[in-house]
């Protein structure tokens, strides 16, 4: 059984930057698709990013689209979210996911493992 432990999280100013890890262990990655999730208060959590297993396909929300970058090493069985610009509004917990399967998709019910989370703050 896989888990999911995401680091990298912390308070920032607007404009600055963050990277995100999601370290899995208990198993290799193995032909899964990864996605970066976050939750506001008060909010349902909503999809940010994913990236097939070859890291050929990619797919972002159209609020973080040209600032955050989704990665991942195999080797090391980790992803990666690079969080540039950042705005007040990027404010939440931060939610690694695996979905078994080589498809790339936005919704949460698609993915069975999740992590802890890691709070992101950004003030302005």
């Amino acid at each position: 059984q896989v888990q999911l432990v995401e680091t990298g999280g912390g308070l920032v100013q607007a404009g600055a930057s963050l990277r995100l890890s999601c370290a899995a262990s208990g198993r290799t990655l193995s032909y899964d698709s990864m996605g970066w999730f976050r939750q506001a208060p008060g909010k349902e959590r909503e999809f940010v990013a994913a990236i097939s297993w070859t890291s050929t396909t990619t797919y972002y929300a159209d609020s973080v689209k040209g600032r955050f970058t989704i990665s991942r090493v195999n080797g090391r069985n980790t992803v990666y979210l690079q969080m540039n610009s950042l705005k007040p509004e990027d404010t939440a917990v931060y939610y690694c996911a695996l979905r078994p399967g080589t498809m790339v998709v936005e919704h949460t019910s698609q993915y069975n493992t999740w992590g802890q989370g890691t709070q992101v703050t950004v003030s302005s």
